[in-house]
């Protein structure tokens, strides 16, 4: 089903579905462009995230592109018109932008960003920001805001967070593009196949997470961002015992354990079956 999550003027260039399993595919389709972003699709993607948010019925978030590029970043004619904005309309901009990414990056849903070309500036945020990468083999990347006499700054937080310190010292600073087994090296991709494996391999990852109790993944993520960094103390530890007495106490957790001990399929894998049997096509 189709869900229309706002105007419909700006829906042709970001299309929203959900399957009945509870997967929603996010696709940016503005392939004249590159897939290019304005401050419109920002505007239509952050409605789209926070929807997804608050949605219980969406398990798993996919984002995609139409095209042969994944996205080429910030649209030249929005860079231009931000050319000759003020410094206020330009950090209200910016602020937009960074909104967004902050709303995809802590999705409560897991999230596979399906990268099956070129992503460039503002789309290594978009890939840095989901937790799975899976990317075609010529697919390519570039960090090139300095060749415009800009930063990657918005997105700067999650690239760090996806390639780490010393990579980001040099690709901000080069601009250099690198394809998907590099960007795999980095730590930015996780999966990297021919482009006519894609589709199958998005699915199979898909499968993979759905095969999983639904609550508890979200738990897990939100324990990822929870513990990363932090002191191992006294704090830490009362913390996480609590949450994992909190999951064995709950009916998924009960659920789960019982189905493990039965030798039995657990409630949320019972709906599985139709989806994983279910022919693909490549786009």
């Amino acid at each position: 089903m189709t869900i229309t999550p706002i105007k419909k003027e700006k829906e042709e260039k970001v299309l929203f579905e959900i399957n009945t399993q509870g997967v929603a595919t996010v696709t940016l389709n503005n392939p004249d462009k590159h897939n290019a972003f304005d401050d419109q699709i920002i505007a239509t993607l952050t409605t789209i995230f926070n929807d997804i948010a608050q949605r219980n019925d969406i398990h798993v978030m996919v984002l995609a592109s139409t095209g042969k590029s994944f996205s080429a970043g910030a649209d030249l004619g929005w860079m231009k018109r931000m050319a000759s904005y003020s410094y206020e309309d330009n950090l209200k901009d910016a602020n937009a932008l960074a909104n967004m990414l902050k709303a995809l990056n802590f999705l409560p849903q897991p999230t596979i960003a399906k990268i099956q070309g070129a992503a460039f500036g503002g789309a290594v945020g978009l890939a840095s920001c989901c937790d799975i990468v899976i990317a075609a083999n010529k697919a390519s990347f570039c960090l090139s805001e300095v060749k415009l006499g800009l930063i990657p700054a918005t997105i700067s937080p999650y690239v760090v967070n996806a390639i780490g310190l010393k990579a980001c010292r040099r690709y901000f600073q080069t601009a250099e593009r690198f394809f998907a087994e590099k960007a795999q090296q980095l730590g930015l991709v996780d999966e990297v196949v021919e482009l006519e494996s894609l589709n199958n391999e998005v699915n199979k990852m898909i499968i993979t997470l759905l095969n999983n109790a639904p609550l508890a993944v979200r738990a897990a993520k939100q324990i990822a961002f929870d513990v990363a960094y932090k002191t191992i103390d006294n704090d830490l530890l009362q913390d996480t015992s609590e949450r994992i007495a909190q999951l064995r106490v709950s009916t998924e957790g009960q659920e789960g354990l019982a189905a493990f001990f039965e030798k039995r399929t657990p409630a949320w894998q019972q709906a599985l079956n139709a989806y994983s049997t279910a022919p693909t096509s490549e786009k």
